[in-house]
């Protein structure tokens, strides 16, 4: 696994630090890990979010695109 030194205002530190005591997270470097895979899948839903408004409005009905996604579920 790589290292990452980072700096943090007294501020940010003292609250991150507080997180840990409090038992939420077993070290700063679990909340911070954390806290960077919320962000990658807020971009990644964000992003797709985008591309979907972006396609423009779909010709399938609601029914129609519930029951291909039942069956992209039973295909496995």
């Amino acid at each position: 696994m790589a290292q990452l030194n980072i700096s943090l205002p007294d501020p940010i530190y003292d609250w991150v630090n507080s997180q840990v005591k409090e038992g939420h997270f077993a070290s700063s470097s679990d909340y911070l890990q954390q806290l960077i895979t919320q962000a990658q899948k807020h971009q990644a839903l964000q992003k797709a979010i985008t591309e979907g408004l972006e396609s423009g409005i779909s010709q399938r009905s609601v029914a129609d695109i519930i029951n291909e996604a039942k069956a992209e579920l039973k295909a496995g």
